[in-house]
């Protein structure tokens, strides 16, 4: 399985990739994106089975990203990791079939339930 980890902060995607590994996820193929921009083009170049994205990001946020993932029919698993978490982004998130939306500060047990049902 490959997840992708797109956040504009090189430490951030750095911590996911650690959380991932402690939740029981260590043995998926990561690959890292810096913003909306690089994230689409690696979804043009492979098949990734999980997107985990910021929604704050220079050049193209998570939720523009999500959009033009969607508006271009793939149907990919993606999700938010993010520091802000309001009704309506949630909303907007899940309008575009968002399927989970982790608030950090976050835990390995926090991936472990976002995660299980895709990455099991």
């Amino acid at each position: 399985m490959q997840i992708l980890v797109v956040d504009d902060s090189p430490v951030m995607r750095k911590i996911v990739r650690r959380t991932l590994r402690q939740a029981g996820f260590g043995g998926h193929d990561v690959v890292e994106a810096g913003d909306g921009v690089e994230a689409l083009a690696a979804l043009e170049e492979d098949d990734f089975d999980v997107v985990m994205s910021d929604w704050n990001m220079p050049n193209m946020s998570g939720i523009e990203l999500l959009e033009e993932v969607r508006e271009k029919g793939n149907q990919v698993t993606f999700g938010f990791v993010t520091s802000e978490s309001t009704a309506l982004m949630r909303a907007r998130a899940t309008s575009f079939g968002a399927s989970f939306f982790i608030t950090k500060p976050f835990t390995a047990e926090t991936f472990e339930d976002a995660l299980a049902d895709t990455l099991d």
